[in-house]
């Protein structure tokens, strides 16, 4: 049984005949789920989500931002750390630069998010320098998605009956596989797996890792915690998130699945389904409609 859940789906901005409520940017149009569990041996939640709908008159130039933090277990206020990651970006969000691509954008929040930690953990002395968190964060926009991550939390890209990882792990095994000393499976059993490579707080400045992605109608993103994504295979995933049925169930699917394998660690999963897209090329830096 689920010992804390939060679940959300979006308002509707507009609605399809018969069809799930979705929200619009433009001709950018999705749904969305979120979903978080404390697991089955954890005292507290240090995962923490959350999402961002662009300003009054903004939305096409704007998008929508996601995002998934966990708290790095085993420090001091885990829990702190991954609020104060995802409510900086919610807060900086509302902040509309001119022409700042959502590369940028990205940067700037995590950057901003990061000092807020830095500073945070600083403040109360040497025992708070362990105030640590990761993040993945996604910014849609047009036809596009800019992914920013930190850490081990990640993000899948669904398509088609087909799952894809958008991210890769920012960890002491996660270097090892791309180096070719470990195997992805050696890499999930390895009694290191949790050791991180990179995370917020940590240093005044952090190595933010970026990409962008063109997405499709019918896509699926998928943003998780390791309490997901450390249990559960792709196939799995892709079976759950990729079938198009309802975007709540399909959380609730991914997450007790999880704690039915393991269930040892918080677990987060959030889901967006995109509905329609609009088109864009860029010129000189400025987007332009594609016909």
């Amino acid at each position: 049984m689920f010992k804390s859940v939060e679940v959300r789906i979006s308002g509707a901005a507009s609605r399809d005949a018969g069809g799930p409520p979705f929200l619009g940017s433009g001709m950018l149009e999705l749904e969305f789920a979120e979903l978080t569990d404390v697991g089955k041996v954890r005292e507290h939640n240090e995962d923490f989500l959350g999402h961002a709908a662009p300003g009054d008159g903004a939305a096409r130039s704007q998008g929508w931002l996601f995002a998934v933090a966990d708290g790095v277990g085993g420090h001091d206020r885990g829990e702190v750390a991954s609020r104060l990651a995802i409510q900086t970006l919610q807060t900086d969000f509302r902040e509309l630069r001119v022409n700042e691509s959502p590369g940028a954008c990205l940067q700037r929040l995590i950057q901003a998010a990061n000092l807020k930690i830095y500073e945070a953990a600083t403040s109360t002395g040497p025992s708070g320098s362990n105030m640590c968190t990761t993040i993945v964060a996604c910014l849609l926009r047009y036809d596009r998605v800019a992914v920013a991550h930190v850490g081990d939390s990640r993000c899948y890209l669904i398509r088609r009956g087909q799952t894809q990882r958008l991210t890769q792990d920012h960890s002491l095994v996660g270097e090892q596989v791309r180096m070719g000393l470990l195997s992805e499976k050696e890499a999930a059993n390895s009694d290191r797996k949790n050791i991180l490579s990179r995370s917020l707080g940590a240093d005044m400045f952090v190595n933010v890792e970026l990409d962008e992605h063109q997405v499709l109608p019918g896509d699926v993103l998928l943003l998780s915690s390791d309490g997901l994504h450390g249990s559960l295979a792709s196939s799995e995933i892709a079976a759950i998130a990729g079938q198009g049925g309802n975007l709540a169930e399909a959380a609730r699917r991914l997450v007790s699945l999880a704690l039915e394998k393991d269930g040892s660690d918080n677990t987060t999963a959030q889901l967006i389904r995109i509905q329609s897209v609009e088109r864009m090329g860029m010129y000189r830096g400025r987007p332009y409609k594609l016909r």
